[in-house]
This record gives C-alpha cells, structure tokens and sequence, in this order.
C-alpha cells in the first residue's frame, strides 16, 4: 500500500508542478508560444479554462489557476491521508496541511528550476527553447541580487546565493510548521 500511495501522491505533485510553472509563467510574462509553454498550457487548459469563466483574473494573477492549484493540493492532502488512514481528517488541519504543502511544492519548485538553470549555463549554447522560458522565470527573481552582489571575474554568484536564500527560508516554514507533503 506504501508503494501505491507514493505513485499516487507523485504523479499528483507532478501535475500540481505544472500548474504551479502556469502560474509562474503567467506572473513573468513568459513567451506563451514556446513549446514548453504550449505543453504547460495544454495540460492545464481543461481545467483552467472553464474556471475563468467563474474566477477573474486579479492583476497580473490567474486566480482560476491559483484556485485549482488549491483544489490539487487538498485532493493531494485527502489521497494521502485517505490512503494511509482509511478516514478523512478534519477540514481545518487538511486545509492548513494542503495550503503549506503547496507553499512548501511553489518554493521547492523555484530551487529546482534555479538549478535546472545553474547546469543549463554551464553545458548549453543557448539554443534551446527551454532555457529561453527558465531565463524568463529565473530573471526577475535573479535581478534584485545582481544589483547588489559585484560582479566576480565574469563568475555569476547570484544563482548561488539565491539557492542558499531559498533553502534557508524552505528550512524555516519547515522548523516553523513541521515537514508536510
């Protein structure tokens, strides 16, 4: 049953990753009409495009895709908990549970792409079409430390010390409101 619940609850994180890359994209501007980002589209668009038709946009932020990012993360909590227990738990803990797991998945997935990005600078040309969109995720949060941080002999630290941020803040939610899903 061990084995059954991890396959679930991953295959639900990969998809709750996708939504959240949506998200993502949308709050970069990135280019829509990369092939990355028609997949991302695609494999959310059965879902995300009749919310709209309920939820507004606010801003810059797709609350339809927010709010479906939400309703992953509870079934995520439920599944999980359903299949480990055989009962429901109480809605004030599953919601509280799925709201810092999906913080806890938005942040992991910013570590990961910050990586994807540090390998990609080192092994790449340029061309690929992938790199464009995490350039385009990556540079706005890459930005406010490049000011700040001189530049070291053509050697950029940034990645680095944004990666070191991140993992201190992913450590403190976990110090603070213990390990989720």
């Amino acid at each position: 049953m061990q084995a059954l619940t991890t396959l679930v609850v991953s295959i639900i994180n990969i998809y709750l990753m996708v939504i959240v890359i949506r998200i993502w994209l949308q709050l970069a501007r990135a280019d829509f009409y990369n092939p990355f980002s028609q997949f991302v589209v695609k494999a959310t668009q059965p879902v995300v495009g009749p919310l709209r038709r309920f939820i507004p946009s606010i801003g810059k932020l797709d609350t339809a895709s927010v709010v479906f990012a939400i309703v992953v993360s509870i079934i995520k909590v439920l599944v999980y908990h359903g299949m480990l227990t055989g009962s429901l738990p109480p809605i004030v803990p599953l919601i509280m549970v799925s709201l810092m797991g999906l913080v806890k998945s938005v942040l992991w997935m910013i570590f990961w792409v910050m990586v994807i990005k540090a390998i990609l600078s080192w092994v790449s040309q340029g061309n690929n079409p992938m790199e464009l969109v995490i350039a385009q995720l990556t540079e706005p949060l890459l930005t406010p430390i490049r000011k700040i941080l001189p530049p070291m002999g053509g050697l950029d630290l940034s990645v680095l010390v944004f990666l070191l941020l991140l993992q201190f803040v992913i450590n403190l939610l976990t110090g603070i409101f213990g390990p989720t899903i």
